[in-house]
């Protein structure tokens, strides 16, 4: 897949997009969830935040990251100087995938089959936007960029070239955060992803600039 130069935009066309997923039954996972959750932001946005999949808050609210990790990944986009409203936050599973809990739903991991089947509508969103720098939220995430499994340890902090003339900047998933228990472990933890986003927000810069 080849992206392109940013700034060639095709006008409506994540509208379009949007529309269409709301229909799509390629994997079961549409069965239970309460709908499809696709990605938001501006059109014209520089840098791409793709996550796992929707999870309960988002499935309800049908918007993505507005649960726990939304609000960790939120605090810590601000800290790192970089405007949620101006880069556009999508998943590599537009639907929730998850078990039954009693009255709770536990979020489930998607796997290889689910992850392939929905990369198309990533790509499209890529296509659409055509951001200058894509930021993988963890190894599902990687996986629907590239098509492969990408460990994260041995990447975290890499650009990596996956698609045709886009950057990937690795990180973590900010739901790894929220299940440290160990408070020392939560600060440093919370330490190495600020500057994760950080050097995502330098490497945009450069990115824009041509350097």
């Amino acid at each position: 897949m080849s992206v392109g130069k940013a700034g060639s935009r095709p006008n409506g066309r994540l509208g379009a997009l949007r529309k269409e997923a709301t229909s799509c039954r390629a994997c079961p996972l549409w069965e239970n969830a309460t709908r499809t959750v696709f990605g938001e932001g501006p059109p014209d946005a520089q840098v791409m935040f793709v996550g796992e999949q929707p999870g309960d808050h988002e499935d309800r609210e049908g918007r993505p990251f507005v649960g726990p990790a939304g609000l960790l990944l939120d605090r810590a986009l601000a800290e790192a100087g970089i405007d949620r409203k101006r880069v556009y936050v999508t998943n590599a599973v537009k639907h929730f995938k998850f078990e039954p809990r009693g009255k709770r739903r536990l979020h489930k991991r998607p796997n290889a089959g689910e992850i392939k089947i929905c990369r198309h509508w990533l790509l499209d969103e890529i296509e659409a936007i055509r951001p200058r720098l894509v930021v993988a939220l963890g190894a599902t995430a990687a996986q629907g960029l590239a098509g492969r499994a990408i460990p994260i340890g041995a990447n975290r902090g890499a650009v990596l070239d996956i698609l045709d003339g886009l950057r990937v900047f690795i990180t973590i998933h900010p739901s790894a955060l929220l299940r440290l228990e160990d408070e020392e472990d939560k600060r440093s933890g919370y330490a190495s992803f600020l500057n994760d986003l950080r050097s995502a927000e330098k490497l945009a810069k450069l990115s824009e600039s041509g350097e």
